[in-house]
């Protein structure tokens, strides 16, 4: 599955895809870009539940969007992230940052 993105609400969901890579961290950003231009976002969801792979890349996509997000009083958090996933949020310190949910739906209903 390629990244898709749902707009509800105040949120933005972005589901990756099997591959947070380079190329895949630029096709997001470029997305975000496009929609931030025509609606404001405050709130972006990353659902990783299909995601096997994780590279600096993405890491790094994750902190920027975190930085741009909470200068302007926004919040960025993931959900569905799995193991190898997982390792690479707290050998990175993202988990420090951005709020981790089981489901995108848990986020909507307020538990972790």
């Amino acid at each position: 599955m390629e990244m898709e993105y749902q707009l509800k609400g105040p949120y933005l969901i972005i589901r990756v895809g099997r591959e947070l890579d380079h190329h895949q961290a630029e096709r997001i950003r470029r997305t975000m870009e496009k929609i931030s231009r025509e609606r404001e976002i405050r709130h972006i969801i990353f659902d990783f539940s299909e995601t096997t792979f994780m590279d600096s890349s993405g890491v790094g996509m994750l902190i920027s969007r975190y930085r741009d997000l909470s200068m302007c009083g926004g919040t960025v958090c993931a959900a569905g992230v799995g193991p190898v996933v997982e390792k690479l949020f707290y050998v990175s310190g993202l988990h420090k940052i951005i709020r981790v949910y089981s489901e995108v739906e848990d986020v909507f209903n307020g538990q972790e």
